[in-house]
């Protein structure tokens, strides 16, 4: 199998960042958070989203939304610059290096936690340090109104420059050598920076709670301790291969999203970025689907972050009892209001700008695989489920054998219920799995026999009806002759039929491929880039299968998606290149880290066989 020089943090290329409308481009941006909220830094200097205090609250910055009246908070050399931007080595603390003609500097930033974990408020760290000559800042803080809902104030306590939005109580911190004016919109200001000397600006913010007021200092020491929190997490990731950057890389982006006041895994940290420019496919994605939080346990399983599997999977099980196998729940756990849109254009004008998710009405047949792939992998790690949880997963498993024969919404929460052939799959998947639980004393036996017959009657029923001769295919559904990219998960979840599921494959690469890159579904490129996630799992699925050509192909796909600090969005445009949909994308980051898991397992094997 051929191979590749070993991967390391994307490699600094220096450019000039620019707008178009007022926006920039989604892969100009990089994310920091602490387990709780997420803020989108741009290349230019410019931070356009954060939502305070948490990944699903309303944003106090929103220019990602709305160049022309959002929030964000700037800073800029106040004469022409080119960047090169990274993130720390194994951390996300993320640098940006401004060179002018008079000089450089570095802009580190930092959403702060302690050495004892996250912080009881939210604490954004922006700290510029002069590298050679003298470089001259200008920054400026626009308080974002939220839709034109809220209409927010700053004042003055004590010593304090103190901001109101709504419910959200912040303020406004800086170094003594930052000259600073306070205005109702938020404030601005300047500073300048010789090789040597540092300057910081910080937020600290709350909901509906009295705020610490920390010394400038404190907050500016909490990015390097910050920083060496990262370092020591990541330290502890169990991967070995010569991607180990790129694999620790996507674990940190997956860290990001896991929401640490309930152990919830955001899909996304943003909501209404499009899947097409000017479409109308803007979804909000800051809850916790049962499907990306499968999935992302059982990355987190692979990357040896134990105890983060453990909070999210204890997490979905307690959501499991309290409202049923439902599509998603919101990071606190309860159910998904339906979608209310914002009065903004949107990211480049692609409205409606929502909040919410319809998908929580829906059923999918997904989630019984899901769930019990996510308790398989938990279990084979020596793990134990506990009686509650394996009374829990056996009434699931009866479930499935009852409502496996119906319609649903299908992996892609598409308007039409069909009986999706991957939704036959993941029932297959479930109740294989729980067979196989129940086999190692995990489950209950007491089912056992009749979760064992319907698991074979899905296949039979799977080879019979979905099977297309003429497309050398199992189709989307049965009767049609569309195709269906996810289908490349039969091949990771163990489907039997490997020759059928290589056609399958290679017609999927015929059909849907566009260069490295995979649409969903046939038709999928009328109202949408390509899926990121399905071309990982593509190459997965090729690994799995022998294919000695797995290894290029990722390394085809991973040179196309090097253009900012390792950030995945959810699609991309296959002929321009640009990041569409919601980002970090969790589902393109585990997808990532799960492809170079199984082609390093794969490479190891082959190595051992060699010898």
């Amino acid at each position: 199998m051929p191979t590749s020089s070993p991967a390391h943090e994307p490699t600094d290329c220096v450019f000039r960042p620019k707008r178009h409308g007022g926006y920039l481009p989604l892969e100009n941006y990089g994310a920091i958070g602490e387990g709780r909220s997420v803020a989108l830094s741009g290349a230019d200097g410019s931070l356009d989203w954060w939502c305070v205090p948490n990944m699903d609250s309303p944003p106090l910055f929103d220019r990602l939304l709305n160049a022309e009246d959002g929030g964000f908070f700037a800073i800029q050399p106040d004469q022409p610059f080119t960047v090169a931007r990274h993130y720390r080595q194994s951390s996300n603390v993320l640098e940006t290096v401004f060179t002018t003609d008079s000089g450089e500097a570095v802009l580190t930033e930092s959403i702060n936690s302690g050495t004892a974990g996250r912080l009881p408020w939210a604490e954004l760290a922006r700290r510029v340090e002069g590298k050679s000559g003298i470089v001259s800042f200008m920054f400026q803080m626009v308080l974002g109104r939220r839709g034109n809902t809220v209409s927010p104030y700053c004042s003055s306590v004590g010593h304090q420059c103190v901001f109101h939005i709504e419910n959200v109580l912040g303020l406004i911190l800086h170094s003594a050598g930052v000259d600073c004016t306070l205005s109702d919109e938020g404030a601005q200001g300047s500073f300048s920076v010789s090789a040597g000397e540092r300057q910081t600006i910080a937020i600290v913010a709350g909901e509906d709670e009295p705020l610490v007021v920390p010394t400038i200092e404190e907050i500016d020491n909490r990015i390097d301790i910050s920083d060496q929190e990262w370092r020591t997490w990541a330290k502890s990731i169990d991967y070995d291969g010569h991607d180990r950057d790129a694999f620790v890389r996507s674990a940190l982006a997956l860290k990001l999203l896991l929401y640490s006041p309930s152990g919830a895994i955001a899909a996304a940290s943003t909501t209404s970025l499009p899947e097409q420019i000017g479409g109308s496919k803007n979804y909000d994605y800051r809850y916790a689907w049962v499907r990306d939080a499968g999935y992302t346990i059982k990355a987190f399983l692979t990357a040896g972050a134990e105890a983060e599997a453990k909070a999210a999977f204890s997490w979905l099980l307690r959501q499991l009892k309290h409202h049923g196998p439902r599509v998603c729940y919101t990071l606190d756990g309860d159910r998904v209001a339906g979608v209310t849109e914002i009065d903004a254009p949107g990211y480049k004008d692609s409205s409606p700008v929502v909040i919410g998710n319809l998908a929580t009405e829906q059923h999918q047949h997904g989630i019984y695989g899901d769930i019990f792939e996510t308790a398989a992998c938990f279990v084979e790690g020596g793990n134990i489920l506990d009686p509650s949880s394996a009374e829990l997963l056996a009434h699931l498993a009866d479930q499935c054998a009852d409502r496996w024969r119906m319609r649903d919404a299908g992996i892609w929460e598409l308007p039409s219920d069909e009986h999706y052939t991957m939704s036959k799959v993941s029932c297959w998947q479930a109740l294989a799995r729980a067979v196989e639980l129940a086999d190692q004393g995990q489950l209950p036996t007491t089912c056992r026999d009749r979760w064992m017959r319907e698991r074979d009657r899905i296949k039979a029923w799977i080879e019979a009806n979905c099977w297309s001769e003429q497309k050398r295919a199992f189709v989307m559904f049965p009767g049609s002759d569309k195709l269906d990219a996810s289908l490349a998960l039969a091949v990771r979840f163990g489907f039997d039929g490997n020759d059928r599921l290589k056609s399958t494959l290679d017609a999927i690469d015929q059909e849907l491929g566009r260069g490295p890159f995979h649409y969903r579904y046939t038709g999928a490129e009328k109202e949408e880039g390509c899926f990121l996630a399905c071309s990982f799992w593509m190459i997965e699925a090729h690994a799995i299968l022998g294919n000695e050509h797995a290894r290029r192909r990722f390394d085809d796909l991973n040179a196309a998606l090097q253009k900012g600090v390792g950030i995945f969005s959810e699609m991309i445009d296959p002929v321009t290149g640009a990041f569409l949909g919601n980002l970090p994308q969790g589902l393109t980051h585990l997808a990532h880290l799960m492809t170079l898991s199984v082609l390093h397992e794969e490479t190891t094997s082959h190595g051992r066989s060699a010898a």
